[in-house]
């Protein structure tokens, strides 16, 4: 993505928003095509990227526009630089953050092959949202990461009063106190887009499940987890559609991954667009990762980072899925490794 004033024509690659000498508001300009214009090969490891050999590309759009990227695969020259697109639900997208969320936000959902919605599409947002905390614990999906996705759809006509952020606790603090914490509350009003309490609306039965109707009220889904190591919480994530003491209920009779299951096969599609920028780790101290995910299939896209931040024991949930089996595309795993060899 660059960014060019319509007045004295300059370009950016990072968004100023406004022209530092003609005030105006920047144009975006989506690179459509590339090509590889410079090559060098590393082999000496460094703390973010420490799987060697690796190529740093220099790119080159049709409107001359450059930038470097990281590839695992060696290239010539000359070379046209593609990335690949779905083609089925089963990929897993991974894009890096580099100056805001909006712009890897959009990469994924164009590799996952866009959104089929409309001005009067109904969207349902579920973000992370477990303690009263502030952002920066990286407890909670971010403020940031939230106002991304919001400022996404705006961007393809769905209209704020059709826009739902929704959450519930199953803990004994209240969840609009959480919500006022993490930011998450701001970013809703803000955007002048709806807050709501699961808890307070209706749920609907589904075999033993109690789900939430506001789930099958919505014409599109959004699981918006942010990332953990040693957790599985893009599908953890889904959990919180169930009524609270029904959930509660089930862990006395079934393991969570046999609720998680259960729950799976009694909801209508979702997508989950995950925040994996910095990212807590099992001592809870933030790592800088830089990384967004998307994926229809949640449990995928857990197995693929737990592979980028090499955990050492899969969760029972992750643990018949096959990572080579899984289509990733954008960035491969070998590129993004947090914790590689």
């Amino acid at each position: 993505m660059f960014y060019k004033c319509p007045k004295c024509k300059k370009v950016w690659q990072y968004p100023i928003e406004r022209c530092p000498e003609c005030f105006l508001d920047l144009e975006k300009i989506r690179s459509k095509k590339a090509r590889v214009i410079g090559i060098s090969k590393v082999t000496i490891p460094s703390i973010f990227h420490k799987k060697v050999p690796y190529f740093v590309l220099v790119l080159e759009d049709e409107n001359e526009n450059k930038w470097v990227q990281k590839s695992e695969r060696e290239y010539k020259i000359g070379d046209e630089f593609e990335i690949e697109k779905a083609t089925n639900k089963n990929t897993v997208a991974i894009w890096r953050v580099k100056y805001d969320f909006l712009e890897a936000i959009e990469k994924v959902i164009e590799i996952l092959g866009g959104l089929n919605l409309n001005s009067n599409s109904k969207v349902l947002i579920l973000p992370t949202l477990v303690a009263a905390s502030h952002s920066y614990f990286r407890d909670n999906t971010s403020p940031e990461f939230l106002d991304a996705i919001l400022k996404f759809l705006f961007q393809v006509g769905i209209k704020p009063a059709n826009v739902k952020v929704c959450a519930q606790s199953f803990d004994e603090v209240e969840i609009g106190v959480k919500a006022q914490k993490s930011g998450l509350l701001d970013a809703c009003q803000k955007n002048k887009v709806l807050p709501a309490d699961l808890a307070q609306k209706n749920f609907v039965k589904k075999g033993n499940l109690e789900i939430s109707e506001e789930i099958f009220k919505a014409d599109f889904v959004l699981n918006l987890p942010i990332l953990k190591t040693g957790k599985v919480s893009a599908s953890e994530n889904l959990l919180f559609f169930l009524k609270k003491e029904n959930y509660l209920s089930q862990k006395y009779l079934s393991s969570e991954e046999e609720i998680f299951e259960n729950l799976k096969k009694n909801l209508p599609e979702y997508l989950t667009i995950a925040e994996a920028d910095k990212v807590q780790d099992k001592e809870g101290f933030v790592q800088y990762l830089g990384l967004v995910f998307s994926s229809f299939n949640s449990q995928n896209l857990d197995r693929v980072f737990s592979e980028i931040v090499k955990e050492e024991k899969l969760p029972e949930i992750l643990k018949e899925i096959k990572i080579e089996e899984i289509p990733v595309l954008g960035r491969k795993i070998g590129e993004v490794a947090f914790y590689g060899n």
